[in-house]
């Protein structure tokens, strides 16, 4: 099986996305074919040498780099199926595509839709669940509607920032709702790129500013009182999966805790201070907690039509002990220190059964949907 590992891309997590590729890339069984495609911050695709393949099954450390060589620039033709990537004139064969992109343009919807365009299986959600999960408000709405909890929050438009009575009246309404401290993050961007904590109303205005540099739209949310950080891994196909495929099954794994060494786990916790975070697997929680949160995870992965694979970030007051959904990434990390890939670990899916289980999901996925009508 020939399968494509696509990373880099125009992202804040550009970076992330090179190591997590690298891991999922030395992850595949050798069995298969790897076909590296790296996409540039500016988004251009470039097909890479075999050599940064074997770079990185030599050295687990070697992090992914992307060769800007034109006569490999690829291109895609719609509804080519296994030949709808072309570089060089030649078409590359795929089977499948692993997209190792994290954040927008990656794990937004918007290469899931190209993936459906070119008609090829692919690793994921699809691209209105993508579309969904990544945007933080509309997740909490649905969420909110089947009555599963999320963390008090007011949405805010960049069109408020135009208006200086209505933002100074949204800013009194987070300060009497919400109280300090609140958090202010973008609505549409991930690993915590313009998130930030503000205690006063100084410090919540050049949050505001800070997340509107990320998106056009963002959430000021309570702070919980020193709130554990709960996170919980689930794969599966969560809209047709047959009960008789442990392949599509929707499956929970361990919990984890992150606690975090930094005011919070914000970017530089996650990825570039070693000691940013402690790591727990399973979480310091009893059974009954446990299996809570494995259900709720399997819930608000559930009613957002989730595919492939998703982590589910929680919450839990250490005052009340309520649990409260904090988001949902359909893309995670697989670098060294990701939790999504650790805690399948945990509850005994070993990385490179992880990563044959999402490539088989994704083929099982595509041919279900290849039965399906498209026209009369």
């Amino acid at each position: 099986m020939n399968i494509a590992v696509i990373y880099g891309g125009r992202s804040g997590e550009h970076e992330v996305s090179l190591i997590s590729a690298a891991a999922i890339a030395n992850g595949i069984k050798k069995e298969h074919k790897v076909i590296l495609i790296g996409i540039t911050k500016a988004g251009k695709w470039y097909l890479q040498d075999d050599s940064e393949y074997e770079k990185i099954c030599s050295d687990t450390k070697a992090i992914l780099t992307i060769k800007e060589d034109e006569s490999k620039a690829v291109t895609i033709v719609p509804a080519g199926k296994k030949n709808a990537f072309i570089a060089g004139g030649k078409p590359l064969d795929i089977d499948v595509v692993f997209p190792a992109l994290h954040g927008t343009y990656g794990e937004d919807g918007t290469i899931q839709g190209l993936f459906e365009m070119a008609d090829i299986p692919y690793v994921g959600c699809t691209p209105l669940a993508s579309s969904l999960t990544m945007d933080k408000e509309k997740t909490k709405m649905i969420w909110q509607s089947v009555g599963l909890p999320v963390v008090p929050y007011i949405c805010m438009k960049r069109s408020v920032i135009l208006d200086s009575i209505v933002y100074d009246s949204v800013i009194e309404g987070a300060e009497k709702e919400l109280c300090y401290p609140m958090f202010v993050k973008p609505c549409c961007a991930g690993s915590s790129n313009g998130a930030s904590k503000a205690n006063n109303r100084k410090e919540l205005n050049f949050a505001i500013m800070e997340a509107f540099e990320w998106d056009d739209k963002i959430l000021i949310e309570k702070s919980l009182n020193n709130a554990r950080e709960i996170e919980c891994s689930v794969t599966g196909n969560s809209v047709t999966f047959p009960s008789d495929s442990e392949t599509e099954q929707v499956t929970a794994y361990i919990p984890g805790e992150i606690v975090p060494n930094h005011d919070f786990y914000d970017f530089d916790a996650k990825y570039n201070d070693p000691d940013g975070a402690n790591l727990l697997i399973p979480a310091e929680l009893n059974e009954n907690d446990l299996e809570k949160i494995r259900k709720t995870a399997c819930a608000a992965y559930k009613v957002l039509d989730a595919t492939g694979l998703s982590r589910v970030d929680f919450f839990i007051d250490r005052d009340t002990k309520a649990v409260y959904l904090n988001e949902i990434n359909t893309l995670p990390g697989f670098t060294p220190i990701s939790m999504f890939p650790k805690m399948c670990g945990a509850a005994g899916l070993e990385f490179e059964n992880l990563i044959e289980l999402l490539i088989n999901e994704a083929i099982a996925r595509y041919e279900a949907k290849t039965k399906l009508n498209t026209s009369r």
